[in-house]
């Protein structure tokens, strides 16, 4: 158990306005273990393939015996985020959904001594809803978000019945994501 907390800023690349998190995290968690907190923090479902990337080589979940999918990098099993990151502004890469390409950068912002007062992980700020899934990466996402916007837009009306009239992008609740990650397996369905 690392003695070290490791503050985090996720980003999705190209989000506009920025879709960001802030998080704390063990310095020592594994990036299987990362993924579910990424994944409940930014507000996916895990409903996709993922990888990690750094200086050009990827690190993903080890894939099942029978599985016809072409693997491009190495089993992170085991592997810690400390292994990638050690000094502040150090980044990693996190990609979900290589259909729509989510790409998420990792920075390391600053390290500090465990507080043992504080349970980890702990999203600590944040701004903007994340994407629904399958919606075409932040190109489509962007073209959702004007559809939505319009009621003369032809997709007006799909959008609205798709996503209901809950959706609203600008809405983000720290304290929800801390209630999700507080939950069993850091809150993300089907691990």
């Amino acid at each position: 158990m690392s003695t070290k907390t490791y503050q985090i800023h996720v980003e999705l690349k190209g989000s506009k306005p920025r879709i960001w998190r802030r998080l704390l995290v063990p310095a020592d968690v594994e990036l299987s273990d990362l993924h579910k907190i990424l994944q409940t923090a930014m507000g996916w479902t895990n409903s996709h393939m993922h990888h990690f990337a750094k200086d050009r080589n990827f690190y993903e979940p080890p894939q099942p015996a029978d599985d016809l999918w072409d693997s491009m990098g190495e089993d992170y099993t085991g592997l810690t985020l400390q292994k990638f990151l050690s000094k502040r502004n150090e980044k990693l890469t996190y990609e979900y959904d290589f259909g729509d390409g989510w790409e998420h950068t990792i920075k390391l912002e600053k390290i500090v001594k465990k507080d043992p007062d504080i349970d980890l992980p702990i999203c600590t700020e944040g701004e903007m809803a994340c994407p629904p899934e399958d919606c075409g990466g932040i190109w489509g996402y962007q073209e959702l978000k004007k559809a939505l916007n319009n009621p003369e837009h032809p997709e007006h009306e799909y959008y609205m019945e798709w996503l209901g009239n809950d959706f609203d992008p600008e809405e983000f609740s720290v304290m929800f994501v801390n209630e999700m990650l507080r939950e069993e397996d850091y809150g993300v369905i089907g691990f």
